[in-house]
């Protein structure tokens, strides 16, 4: 077991949808400031339509890592893995070498599929709608983990809707 733990960080909506035409369904100003202080400085995990997606890329202020299944894909300021394993013992070595205690997954829905085996911890945005997406958060055994932290954020002028942030921690 590594030291670095393998997080996922997602905003889902009561339905689990988590993006709709290749963008976020919803405007959540706060929930954006927490992905960027929780992952800032850490390495982060992302497939080929997520990179695409960003408004800046590299994002900024953290190694970045894209997953395609083409390996010649090129993501520049990213390093390019075609395995999710490769991606993850790279995504660890950099965050060793950055002092960093965690690593990130942020999507999109085949990505998180296939890193949620192995999640060490979850930090999941409750926001409270449902909207009609066309990219939806993986069903994962919630009894395999336990709640640590919840903060709630209520509707305002920056969100749109509502929301709970929270971190599940995978029960040894």
């Amino acid at each position: 077991m590594s030291s670095v733990k393998l997080c996922l960080i997602v905003a889902r909506a009561e339905n689990g949808a988590i993006g709709k035409d290749g963008n976020l369904p919803w405007r959540l100003s706060d929930d954006l400031v927490h992905f960027k202080t929780t992952t800032r400085g850490c390495p982060v995990i992302m497939g080929r339509k997520t990179w695409e997606s960003l408004p800046v890329q590299p994002l900024p202020g953290r190694d970045n890592i894209v997953l395609s299944r083409d390996g010649q894909y090129a993501a520049p300021g990213a390093r390019v893995y075609t395995s999710m394993p490769a991606a993850i013992a790279a995504g660890r070595a950099l965050a060793i070498a950055a002092g960093k205690p965690e690593l990130f997954v942020v999507g999109g829905e085949a990505i998180y599929a296939a890193a949620l085996p192995f999640a060490d911890r979850l930090y999941i945005t409750d926001v409270d709608t449902k909207i009609d997406g066309d990219a939806f958060f993986p069903e994962f055994d919630a009894a395999a983990f336990t709640e640590t932290e919840s903060r709630r954020v209520e509707a305002n002028e920056k969100n749109e809707f509502s929301f709970t942030i929270r971190i599940l921690d995978r029960l040894a």
